[in-house]
């Protein structure tokens, strides 16, 4: 992989984990949860391209 693509997986999975400890901690639901993962599943999706 390339260094940016490689940033941009590392990126996506903070960025998971982080949308996913809000939900388990009762923060967002899941809809919120889901809409802001497809939002960085996106830009991962950009970043490969």
């Amino acid at each position: 992989m390339s260094d940016d693509l490689d940033d941009a997986v590392a990126q996506f999975l903070s960025d998971y984990n982080s949308a996913m400890k809000e939900y388990e901690k009762g923060y967002v639901d899941a809809d919120a949860t889901l809409s802001v993962i497809d939002a960085h599943i996106d830009e991962l999706r950009a970043a490969r391209e």
